[in-house]
């Protein structure tokens, strides 16, 4: 087995641990066979087994072991996911094969945001290797980068192919494999990484820089933090630079959360601000409406897709939701109803009982992790992931994504047990 080498982490303890190591540090191998979904998909379930199974062996648990309250909410969020899918399609008569189909993605989607908290919570895997791993893998961007100029030099297209393993089902562009795409409204090329699409590109670097951020390696940490900004950078995702720049500063801040000195600076700029008033506002307002105007045909579409979905779901299924996604019209693009947002995806397919599924689990979450934030340094990473993949619900859908962002998963799981604090 490899071996993550460094002091803090040493040589690789367990097959959860190597597991772990080689999928993330292979994300960019996987990637650019094709295999990266279904790795992403399984690795999740993959590790469960393993984990009852060490413990079927043994017959015990890890030493520090624990599920959380709010791991088990997330379980019953998520469970309740997979309720609303199964009333919808029943209500609307979709017919065995297609709740059998949905049911899979549920297993590949939603019930993974629950999933992974759960195995950072009891498996005997550390910290460390989790960030080392992310380390290699953010570093590789600058070799993707790199390997795509020349491409583009050459006009080559970049499209390499599509997996045929798009036959599990799935988003296509989960299986389209490229070396880079072109922003239809600049002409420019656009990076969209391992990712299949670039904002999602973009929520990956800020997961990343954060984690990589805990690294204590300085040149792995280096390598990872700088490989999270070029992924930024080349990704050209509006929500991904306001995320990523509002980090830079918050990684430092957060340290000193509790520190009087703090305190008193957010009372101060809480004054200013509410003394100012109008002029903050609208400024504010101006910068959010330039940055609208930037890509006016894509901002036109996730305003269309929200205003559909919100109709539909309010005069059609208010309670369920349609148990499926939808195609758009000709005015969307022919986009999947409620896609590049998760809380109106949610009312589409699940009603307001998934709405209130993903909502209760992740405000009372972010909650709890804020408050630790003032005693645990691994809290407060955990608390920052959280509310990037918060902010981003609001521009990307959580479900398809979570195959690529579970090691912010398994990091909160860590965070929300009590027993592993000491090891963040």
């Amino acid at each position: 087995m490899s071996t993550a080498t460094n002091s803090t982490s040493g040589t690789l303890r367990n097959k959860e641990e190597g597991l772990i190591f080689v999928v993330i540090a292979g994300t960019y191998a996987f990637y650019l066979s094709g295999t990266l979904y279904v790795v992403g998909s399984l690795i999740g379930w993959a590790l469960f087994l393993l984990m009852l199974l060490r413990a079927f062996v043994s017959g015990r648990w890890p030493a520090k072991a624990s599920v959380p309250a709010l791991v088990w909410l997330w379980a019953l969020g998520m469970s309740m996911m997979l309720v609303a899918l199964l009333i919808a399609h029943s209500d609307y008569a979709m017919g065995l094969g297609a709740t059998v189909k949905s049911s899979v993605g549920w297993a590949k989607g939603w019930a993974l945001l629950a999933l992974f908290p759960l195995l950072g919570s009891i498996m005997a895997v550390r910290p460390a290797v989790l960030t080392r791993a992310c380390c290699v893998m953010a570093s590789q961007s600058w070799v993707f980068v790199f390997l795509s100029i020349p491409a583009i030099a050459f006009g080559m297209d970049g499209g390499l192919f599509v997996s045929p393993l798009k036959a599990v089902g799935g988003p296509i562009s989960t299986f389209e494999v490229g070396l880079y795409g072109m922003n239809p409204e600049t002409g420019r090329p656009r990076w969209s990484f391992f990712a299949p699409w670039a904002p999602a590109a973009g929520l990956m670097s800020c997961l990343l820089l954060v984690i990589c951020a805990r690294e204590k390696n300085t040149f792995w940490r280096r390598m990872g933090m700088s490989g999270a900004a070029v992924m930024c950078i080349f990704c050209q995702s509006r929500a991904g630079w306001a995320i990523f720049l509002g980090l830079l500063p918050t990684l430092y801040v957060i340290r000193y959360l509790a520190h009087p000195k703090l305190i008193l600076l957010v009372g101060v700029l809480t004054s200013s601000t509410i003394l100012l008033g109008q002029p903050v506002i609208n400024g504010m307002l101006d910068v959010h409406q330039q940055v609208k105007d930037s890509r006016a045909g894509s901002t036109r579409v996730r305003e269309a897709l929200a205003a559909i979905a919100i109709q539909r779901w309010e005069s059609e299924a208010p309670i369920w939701g349609h148990g499926v996604v939808e195609q758009g019209p000709k005015l969307v693009e022919y986009m999947p109803i409620g896609s590049h947002h998760s809380w109106y995806g949610l009312l589409f397919v699940k009603g307001v009982v998934g709405l209130l599924s993903l909502a209760i689990p992740l405000v009372l979450c972010l909650i709890y992790l804020l408050t630790r934030a003032t005693v645990s340094t691994g809290a407060q990473s955990a608390f920052l992931l959280l509310l990037v993949i918060a902010g981003y619900s609001f521009f990307e859908n959580l479900e398809i994504l979570a195959y690529l962002y579970w090691p912010a998963l398994i990091w909160i799981g860590m965070a929300l047990n009590p027993l592993r604090e000491g090891e963040l």
